[in-house]
């Protein structure tokens, strides 16, 4: 019997219980409701929940001593349920500004590349979901646009695939970035934020072309030496939806 408790005993962990997510406002009330309410002060309070991101799971030696000590899962707070007291908690030391919207801004800003999801065209996996990562950019170093450019190739499988079906999802990891690493936090530690951009890849229209080359090549310089035999062109994503996973 001990073997099994002595388990148990050491078996602590956390439990998601929801993510964020929400459509990318196109301007007016809707989008000056998403700025003022993603503050920092209100993510405390957010954890805090019966509802909150995270709840605790507990074994059953921690319901006992908390028991014992009239605190934590066994003293629920009024109104609260059966949620523990305890909630998983940190705040954020990273870049960007504070708030959701602000941790998703400067994912977009600083990831130097992303993994794009599409629909197979082609072969054995069409119709199949693909992935592949590719370099990107929202534009030159002082002039962050929010809207992810890449520098691409026909003879690449996925934009092959958006030749056909130009729906896709493009995913930017923290884990690009020093904070992560700083932090000793796994890519997939939730706390290693990851952002998931959703929407139509298109062509960058003739009039965005030189903004296009200066977003990439002032990102990635090494891509003006490509091999020209390529056919390189440039596509951009016209965001739809926007899901952040960020605690």
């Amino acid at each position: 019997w001990w073997l099994p408790a002595l388990l148990w005993g050491g078996a602590g962990g956390y439990v998601v219980v929801s993510s964020v997510s929400w459509p990318l406002p196109e301007g007016g009330a809707a989008a000056d409701e998403l700025h003022s309410s993603s503050t920092e002060e209100a993510l405390p309070a957010l954890l805090e929940e019966a509802g909150g991101l995270w709840k605790q799971s507990y074994p059953a030696s921690a319901y006992r001593e908390d028991a014992a000590l009239g605190s934590g899962p066994a003293a629920r707070r009024s109104g609260q349920g059966a949620a523990p007291s305890r909630m998983f908690s940190y705040r954020r030391e990273g870049g960007g500004a504070p708030g959701r919207a602000g941790t998703a801004r400067f994912l977009a800003r600083y990831n130097t590349w992303g993994f794009v999801a599409t629909r197979a065209a082609r072969g054995k996996i069409q119709g199949m979901p693909y992935g592949n990562c590719l370099l990107l950019s929202d534009g030159p170093v002082n002039n962050s646009t929010g809207i992810p450019f890449f520098y691409v190739t026909p003879k690449d499988n996925t934009v092959a695939d958006l030749l056909k079906d130009p729906m896709a999802s493009l995913t930017l990891p923290e884990a690009d970035g020093n904070f992560c690493r700083k932090n000793v936090i796994d890519p997939e530690d939730p706390r290693c934020a990851r952002l998931t951009l959703t929407g139509q890849m298109v062509t960058v229209p003739p009039k965005e072309v030189e903004f296009a080359k200066q977003a990439m090549f002032s990102r990635h310089p090494v891509v003006r030496k490509w091999p020209r035999s390529y056919e390189w062109f440039f596509m951009k994503m016209n965001i739809e939806h926007v899901w952040l996973q960020s605690w």
